[in-house]
């Protein structure tokens, strides 16, 4: 992952999926980090300082918090992930599937407009900052069947179910 300097707080929050770390710079959210992971925030986010009354990761959370909930089936956040215009483009897709939907990874491959590019989409989902926000977990096998997610295809599965999507991993 590319280093990233601009100055940036983030506060940790409790979730069903774990403890995340929720990253915001001045432009808006950055990450949303799951457990496993926030050891390596160090190395990409140069300027990282804890700040848990910063108004956005505030609003963040409460957010991620309904959520959870099954009070909110969408974010109003400002988002800045970074990425290559082609992560953008991929992550704009995820952006547009709708609460409790799924799409296969060659649907979004054609909504990009290459349906040669089902593999890049894959590896651009996976390096999607703003899981959960940016709803990475709605793409699944053009069989039906659960396949990776960074945070775990456990966790992939619990989002899924709790947006009343019951699908199998193979």
């Amino acid at each position: 992952m590319k280093k990233i300097s601009k100055p940036c707080v983030f506060k940790t929050m409790k979730s069903p999926i774990g403890t995340l770390t929720i990253i915001a710079s001045d432009s808006g959210l950055k990450a949303i980090i799951f457990e496993d992971d926030a050891k390596n925030l160090k190395g990409v986010y140069l300027n990282l300082k804890p700040d848990n009354n910063h108004k956005l990761l505030k609003e963040a959370e409460k957010q991620l918090a309904e959520y959870f909930a099954k009070k909110r089936t969408s974010f109003d956040l400002p988002l800045d992930p970074e990425g290559t215009s082609f992560q953008k483009k991929t992550w704009e897709i995820l952006s547009k599937i709708p609460y409790g939907r799924t799409i296969s990874y060659s649907k979004q491959a054609e909504l990009i407009g290459d349906v040669k590019k089902t593999r890049a989409v894959g590896m651009a989902n996976s390096k999607n900052p703003l899981a959960v926000i940016i709803p990475c977990h709605r793409v699944i096998g053009k069989n039906g069947t659960l396949t990776g997610y960074a945070g775990g295809v456990d966790k992939k599965m619990f989002l899924l179910n709790l947006e009343g999507i019951e699908k199998q991993i193979l």
